[in-house]
């Protein structure tokens, strides 16, 4: 949903503000290369094949994710949800049953890339457990041997909707344009 139709591992330069009727979106600018750990030698971001990408929004309540294949002319949405887990048990458990929801997904989809959204540390009662979900999740990544590529939200919704500070419903346009989806 964030990557070109050509190659899965660029940030998508697409002019949105064309697409969006009644938009005020910024024209994206052109975010640096992303460096993506776990490629093959002499496998870049240029050369990669089209490719089975897992997108990830790390919590310690809820995981969000989207699945897309860019195989095709156009990237197209596989699966998407949320992992949510059960408030009334500790934390480590919790944890746990992050990393079995997601090998599950590993398993059902076979992604070849991940790309798992950093955080942004702020004063927040939940920022320790934020980033222990997101530990489990780049570990059950790197146990597949999934590469990684890691995204600051900025940059995905800059990519996304032609602004780095886009609303939540911003996004939801230019995702459901990209992989040209309805309501």
């Amino acid at each position: 949903f964030f990557f070109k139709q050509k190659t899965a591992y660029e940030i998508s330069t697409r002019d949105w503000s064309s697409d969006v009727c009644s938009s005020n979106l910024r024209q994206p600018r052109h975010p640096a290369p992303l460096r993506v750990r776990g490629l093959p030698a002499g496998v870049t971001a240029a050369t990669a094949p089209p490719t089975r990408i897992i997108g990830i929004d790390p919590g310690l309540a809820r995981v969000g994710y989207g699945l897309i294949d860019t195989g095709g002319a156009r990237p197209s949405l596989l699966d998407c949800g949320i992992l949510r887990t059960d408030p009334g048990r500790s934390d480590g458990e919790r944890l746990v049953e992050i990393a079995a929801d997601l090998r599950q997904l590993i398993r059902r989809w076979r992604p070849q890339l991940a790309a798992v959204e950093t955080f942004f540390f702020h004063r927040s009662s939940t920022t320790i457990s934020v980033v222990q979900a997101r530990g489990v999740l780049v570990m059950t990544l790197a146990r597949f041997g999934i590469p990684v590529v890691e995204l600051a939200p900025m940059r995905i919704k800059l990519a996304l909707a032609g602004s780095g500070h886009a609303d939540k419903g911003e996004v939801l346009v230019a995702v459901m344009r990209e992989l040209q989806l309805s309501d």
